[in-house]
């Protein structure tokens, strides 16, 4: 079992491109099933935090691939990525 304290401090790792996404800030779960529908990811602070965050990024359960001990490996595609596929 996993304390979501112990979920919050792990890296978020996206395996398209190797990049850390951030930490988990948030939990989306389905009030019916009790189930974790997805996690929300915030980028990493600006300049100490002053100017605000980078994008955040909502991750469904079914793209989180592996939680380690240090890391949660996921797949995720930026939107900008899917815009520029589309527009191939």
């Amino acid at each position: 079992m996993v304390r979501i304290s112990e979920f919050q401090i792990k890296d978020v790792i996206n395996i398209s491109d190797g990049k850390k996404l951030g930490v988990i800030e948030d939990i989306e779960i389905n009030i019916n099933t009790g189930r974790i529908e997805a996690i929300i990811v915030g980028g990493a602070s600006r300049v100490l935090g002053l100017f605000g965050k980078d994008q955040e990024f909502v991750i469904s359960w079914k793209n989180i691939l592996k939680i380690g001990e240090d890391v949660i490996l996921v797949r995720h595609r930026d939107i900008n990525e899917i815009k520029y596929i589309e527009e191939k």
